[in-house]
């Protein structure tokens, strides 16, 4: 396992990262799986066994159930506090009082203490807000975010889900009152799911923010289970709860590429989609989920499995995008300023 430092923060965290959306499985989260307490147990001992010590929750998954059942985990294990390196978020709906969702300050103090509460700890280590409230200021939710880690229940502050322009917007605002800015974006990132390499993982490079994909196997797809011939594998969620989006038929282009790769290096498909992902420039950590202790261990095992500058090179070149505006324009413009068969430095 590698270990990468998380934005500008000097903290180190594990190349993988333990998602427990899968515990619980309770309302809508059912979809993602039904991981019991003393499964639940067992994954997290082998994700921290394999030297994983960054771990991922939400308050909303499940309802709050899978914070309790991770902080639950970690006290059956005797894991040591200062070992891992937790992160949950702050934006969901919580309950029915019509101010119990969102980003407003009331929401962000209530939500940290109720998922401190939940967790069992004293701090939480790294807080997402969790996508865009629309009604709520960015200066009020980063002053919000500000004060909880004034008081010293939250440590460091991230984002997911939400434009490049307006993480911008928030980090400047903060930065002028000398407030606490995002150190780390999560966001949707996969061989087959590419839209972040327009605008926000470039600016995560830019701005030295730390950068963690989310179902980097596009919600299983790539998992070598889905292939042209079968899009259905009788046993994965996508089967029922099609998300994320992706478009099949580059899919499938992508998927045969890994099928040879996967061949040459003896591992699985799974491996190879990780392992892409894992290499690109830019990204410190991807996060993996489980239900079953086998996949758990074939995630894993993606750390180990390093693919050439050819391999990766044909994976992108079966998923590549079409450029976007500004985009082309900018590369166009080039020409203007310096020659293609220029050399530079």
């Amino acid at each position: 396992m590698k270990y990468n430092f998380l934005g500008n923060t000097g903290v180190l965290v594990s190349e993988l990262c333990f998602g427990t959306m899968t515990f619980a499985g309770k309302g809508y989260w059912k979809n993602m799986g039904s991981v019991s307490q003393k499964e639940a147990d067992h994954l997290l001992k082998m994700a921290i066994d394999s030297g994983i010590n960054f771990i991922d929750t939400a308050n909303v998954y499940s309802f709050g159930e899978s914070e309790m059942m991770t902080g639950q985990s970690l006290r059956a294990l005797g894991v040591n506090r200062h070992d891992v390196f937790l992160a949950t978020k702050v934006r969901g709906r919580m309950g029915a009082a019509i101010n119990n969702a969102g980003l407003s300050r009331l929401h962000i103090h209530r939500s940290v203490d109720e998922s401190l509460q939940r967790l069992g700890i004293e701090h939480i280590d790294l807080l997402y807000i969790h996508g865009f409230d629309p009604f709520t200021p960015l200066e009020e939710t980063m002053r919000g975010l500000h004060e909880v880690v004034q008081t010293g229940k939250v440590r460091y502050i991230g984002v997911c889900n939400i434009p490049a322009w307006q993480v911008m917007k928030a980090n400047a605002y903060a930065d002028k009152m000398g407030w606490q800015t995002f150190q780390a974006m999560q966001y949707y990132y996969s061989v087959a799911g590419r839209d972040v390499e327009h605008e926000l993982l470039p600016m995560a490079q830019s701005e030295h923010i730390g950068f963690m994909p989310w179902s980097p196997l596009a919600g299983g797809f790539l998992s070598g289970k889905y292939t042209r011939n079968q899009e259905k594998a009788g046993d994965s969620r996508r089967d029922t709860f099609d998300f994320p989006p992706v478009d099949r038929n580059t899919a499938f282009d992508i998927i045969e590429v890994m099928e040879g790769i996967a061949a040459t290096h003896q591992v699985s498909v799974a491996q190879v989609a990780l392992a892409w992902v894992i290499q690109q420039k830019g990204v410190t950590s991807i996060i993996i989920g489980a239900k079953r202790t086998e996949q758990l261990a074939d995630n894993l095992a993606a750390v180990a499995l390093q693919l050439s500058p050819e391999e990766l090179q044909q994976m992108s070149d079966a998923g590549k995008m079409p450029q976007q505006y500004p985009d082309w324009m900018v590369e166009r413009q080039r020409n203007d300023r310096v020659p293609p068969d220029t050399q530079i430095g």
